[in-house]
């Protein structure tokens, strides 16, 4: 499988969706590094983009595409971003990157989310092949590991990484996410914690899902 290929397929084809003179909101991962080198062909087109986070920044910079500020944006027509699972009613983990909670900010501030995948990134169940990353303050390491254990999941810290805010992430194992609602809002109410990277309240709009000889699109 030629992931690299898969990669640029669903990217090209998230650039039908893009309006002239709009400004984007841009995620994080391998997948939007491929969808900035084709955005960089059309940079013309488009005002400029809001990004999710300073990696995401360095390569807008490197191909001169302009970045807004987002205080200065009020709300993003499309969002693009990539993820790590994505079910059928179109909610999805995401984070794997850390990026998570710059990414929940722009979702929440787009008219439209656009995500961007291969169809390896397609599950029943989320939680099944990949942990749930939580971002949170290093104060409360040790009251949210346990919060966590007794939902069921075995959290691990993410070493040597830090946020873009300077916060610590843990990874959660084990959980196999029957309710992804419900378990967002539990995970967030938990004192000490950012954000949690299950998207299943503010979903995708639309996802773009590439197979070796086809792109397929779902729509909500």
């Amino acid at each position: 499988m030629n992931t690299k290929k898969l990669k640029k397929m669903s990217s090209i084809t998230a650039l039908k969706y893009i309006k002239k003179d709009s400004i984007l909101g841009i995620g994080t991962g391998s997948t939007v590094l491929t969808f900035i080198k084709e955005l960089k062909k059309i940079s013309s087109f488009i005002r400029g983009v809001v990004s999710s986070s300073k990696i995401s920044s360095f390569y807008l910079k490197k191909y001169n595409i302009k970045i807004f500020d987002s205080r200065e944006i009020d709300s993003l027509e499309i969002y693009i971003d990539g993820t790590d699972e994505i079910n059928d009613k179109m909610q999805m983990i995401k984070g794997g990157g850390g990026a998570l909670t710059g990414e929940k900010i722009l979702a929440g501030m787009s008219k439209t989310f656009i995500c961007i995948a291969d169809f390896t990134k397609r599950v029943k169940t989320l939680g099944l092949c990949n942990p749930v990353p939580i971002e949170i303050i290093s104060l409360s390491y040790s009251f949210v590991k346990k919060e966590i254990i007794k939902l069921g999941g075995f959290p691990i810290l993410r070493k040597n990484f830090f946020t873009d805010y300077n916060n610590i992430i843990i990874d959660v194992h084990n959980l196999f996410i029957q309710n992804p609602k419900k378990l967002e809002k539990q995970i967030n109410c938990i004192p000490g914690v950012v954000t949690v990277g299950i998207f299943s309240i503010r979903t995708a709009d639309i996802a773009i899902i590439s197979y070796e000889h086809k792109t397929e699109i779902l729509k909500k």
